[in-house]
């Protein structure tokens, strides 16, 4: 089993930043992917950004030019800087892994809001 603990979220003018940190319970060299996802009240999970074990990232469209997903391997810990928010990235964001035995796990969350 692997656990999550997500931080770093909170209420955040629009235009301004934020860096969430996803801590992982076991190597991040051991995960094949560590995902965030986002979930806006009444909406379903939307995917945001994906580290690969060997380093590519992707996107959502979202979220392309304005978060970058990077990985401290000696801290276990992934991170989601986003910058230039909008009111509608207000959402909880999850942290997700998917283990190399094909194993996923979600995190608690944690809420980001932005005014307007």
């Amino acid at each position: 089993q692997v656990q999550l603990v997500e931080s770093g979220g909170g209420l955040v003018q629009a235009g301004g930043s934020l860096r969430l940190s996803c801590a992982t319970s076991r190597s991040t060299l051991q995960l094949d992917n560590i995902e965030w996802y986002c979930q806006a009240p009444g909406q379903d999970k939307e995917f945001v950004a994906r580290i690969y074990n060997s380093g590519r990232t992707n996107y959502g469209d979202s979220a392309k030019g304005r978060f970058t997903i990077s990985r401290d391997n000696a801290k276990n810990t992934v991170y989601l800087q986003m910058n230039n928010l909008k009111p509608e990235d207000t959402a909880v964001y999850f942290c997700y892994v998917l283990t190399q035995e094909g194993l996923g796990y979600w995190g608690q969350g944690t809420q980001v809001s932005v005014s307007s």
